[in-house]
């Protein structure tokens, strides 16, 4: 096992990283999977004392994309969380694309299953934009908090880093999405709105919180398997930047 190196983000530029890969498969996996399976279906679970509770499928798989892109942040820096962040807008414009032209193509007439492909993947265009657009700030949001906290503590404390920047990116997250996507739509009061924003971003910043023990061991891991430490002290922290 190798010893943990603190280092400057910048003096990576270069170096082999033995599992920065496999971590960004994983986030843009689990990305498109909160797109394809969580989108487009509202689930329901009895909860004591309170009742049939409808939520949205994808809060399954939206927290485990931040808590990836957390692990991201802190074992390898926030230029190659840009990097994976980039990747992840790229794949899902593509997806959006490609399920357009799919849903479009003319069936056989032998084929019945147009009417589902359709409810599955036949997204309404100003949520999918909401949904890229929501995604690529509150992920930026939520590795710059993560980077600028982990020199300001030292890099003790990851549970404040992690939670805090769940707090900050999954809340300019829902502040972008649900005003984007259901402001003024039928069935959709601005009230209504708001209770659904608020509720889906405490569930999701209740997800990270959850997940912590989770994240604790897994960055771990990958700090040792890789031996570093990364800072983040001189990073130029723009979405735009080129170098990674």
């Amino acid at each position: 096992m190798k010893e943990v190196e603190k280092v400057e983000a910048a003096s990576l530029h270069g170096r082999s990283l033995r599992y920065f890969d496999l971590v960004m498969a994983a986030f843009v996996s689990i990305l498109l999977l909160s797109n394809v399976l969580g989108a487009g279906k509202v689930a329901q679970i009895d909860l004591p004392m309170v009742g049939l509770w409808p939520f949205g499928a994808g809060i399954l798989f939206f927290p485990l994309g931040y808590v990836i892109g957390d692990i991201l942040t802190e074992v390898y820096g926030y230029a190659r969380a840009r990097r994976c962040i980039w990747v992840g807008t790229a794949a899902l414009l593509f997806m959006a694309f490609m399920a357009w032209v799919v849903v479009a193509l003319p069936p056989a007439p032998d084929w019945t299953g147009q009417g589902a492909y359709e409810q599955v993947f036949g997204q309404v265009p100003r949520i999918v934009f909401a949904s890229i657009i929501a995604f690529w700030a509150g992920e930026f949001v939520n590795s710059l908090v993560l980077a600028r906290m982990k020199v300001w503590t030292g890099g003790k404390h990851l549970w404040t880093r992690t939670i805090g920047s769940t707090i900050a990116g999954q809340g300019v997250d829902s502040l972008i999405f649900y005003p984007l996507a259901f402001w003024g739509a039928a069935g959709w009061t601005n009230d209504l709105v708001i209770k659904v924003l608020l509720t889906q971003w405490a569930l999701k910043v209740s997800w990270e919180a959850i997940l912590t023990p989770v994240t604790y061991v897994v960055v771990g891991a990958l700090k040792r398997r890789e031996g570093l430490d990364v800072f983040d002290e001189r990073t130029n922290f723009t979405p735009f930047a080129a170098r990674v």
